[in-house]
Parts: structure tokens; sequence; C-alpha cells
């Protein structure tokens, strides 16, 4: 399979951030992010990614990963649990979403909150893949990044799912939030839909976005990655 291939090989390494430009899309509990609809879309976000050279990353239910995986797909887990190896029902295991093929996984959504001491558990339980922390605010990001996660998104949760992204209604919080928080790669979400919205994160210090309903539910998904990844190129040419 071409499109497993690719990201298999040598192009699949978000530890290389610095020259990548990414796009993480959250597939949520959609149903059309679910079961053979996950596995329809995740081939989309590769087939874009092998066309563009952006890196696309599909953010599943776990239920969805092996699926996904073992189709040579790169996905990611929507949450772990700070658990290990025992009597833990219903919950989810670091090693078993690794096991599964999940390359990394998101941690404190705005739909999933945890404790500052609940996600320090959880990065030292996750030993192998890598880590997606959100942040609601700067004070809260500067937190989260005191933690050194991979990666650190910053999403308003009121954007969330709204007409106005963050990056048109917020841009002196982006950067301020990039210019204080230098370590870690910053990605933007909430409310990201369009080229602009991109060009504009990516300008205030932002290395890629987190999206989801602009994706998830768009009527032509590869069109709508198409369209953000044009601001990619847009904000390339003002370099």
């Amino acid at each position: 399979m071409v499109v497993g291939r690719y990201h298999l090989g040598g192009f699949w390494s978000l530890r290389s951030h610095g020259r990548r430009q990414m796009i993480f899309v959250n597939f949520k509990t959609y149903q059309q992010g679910t079961g053979e609809s996950a596995l329809r879309l995740a081939q989309i976000c590769a087939e874009v990614a092998q066309e563009t050279g952006v890196q696309i990353i599909p953010i599943v239910q776990v239920a969805d990963l092996f699926r996904l995986a073992s189709q040579g797909l790169v996905v990611w887990a929507q949450h772990v649990d700070e658990i290990e190896f025992g009597p833990y029902t219903g919950q989810i295991l670091p090693e078993a979403i690794l096991a599964a093929g999940a390359k990394g996984t998101l941690l404190n959504h705005s739909e999933h909150k945890l404790s500052l001491e609940k996600i320090k558990g959880i990065l030292a339980k996750f030993k192998g893949g890598q880590t997606l922390v959100c942040a609601e605010s700067i004070e809260e990001g500067k937190q989260m990044a005191a933690l050194k996660p991979d990666f650190l998104a910053y999403e308003p949760p009121e954007l969330i799912g709204e007409k106005i992204s963050v990056s048109q209604a917020r841009p002196e919080a982006i950067r301020e939030f990039t210019s204080q928080i230098k370590d870690l790669p910053i990605l933007v979400g909430a409310g990201i839909h369009s080229g602009e919205d991109v060009r504009k994160a990516i300008e205030l210090g932002a290395k890629g976005i987190l999206v989801s309903s602009d994706v998830v539910l768009a009527q032509e998904p590869k069109q709508e990655l198409l369209k953000l990844i044009e601001g990619f190129r847009k904000e390339n040419e003002t370099i």
C-alpha cells in the first residue's frame, strides 16, 4: 500500500518537527470518524500528506487504533490514563495503545480536562510514543510546557467548533503564547477553517494546527485539507 509505505518510511518523524508543517485532525467521536468511516478519513489524510508533504496526523478513538494502524496508517490516540498493567477496568493503558499501533496521544483537550498532577503522571508512564497537550490559556500553557510534552496546542474552549477562529479572534494571544513558550512546537486550534486562518497562525509563531469538525464533518474532507494547506503555502511565499 503506497500510502502506508509513505507514512511508515522515512517521512514519518515528528521528532524533526522544526521543518515540518503539521495538521493534527481530531476525529473525536463523530460518526464520520468512527469505524470504517474512520479508516476512509485516515486514508484521505494520508493521501493528502503524500501529495503535499504536510504531515497530517489523525487522532482517533481507541477502538479504531488497530484497524487503522494495521493498514499502515499513522494514528494517535485521543487519551490515555495514568495506569499500569493490572485491575483497571475500562481505563486506557499506555502500553495497550502503543501495542495497537498508536504513535502518540492527545491529552487535556477541553472535552477531557485533566489535573496538572494527572498529566504529569501520564507523561511519566507514557514511554515510546509522543504527546500533544492542550492548553486553554497562556498560564496553563506555561504549566504544561514545564512538563515537557512533545507538542503544545493553544485552544480557547469557547472558540472550538465556532465560525471565528482563534487566529482571527485573538491574534495577540497567539503571539504572546508563542513568544513566552519557546522550547516546544506550538499548535493552534479552535475554529480553524480556512487557509487564511492557518497562514495567520503560522505568521504568529505556530508550527501547525489542530482541527476537528472542519475536516471530519466536511462534505469533501480532501478538499478541506487542501484548502487549509494553502495557508502554509501562502506563509512560505511571504518569507
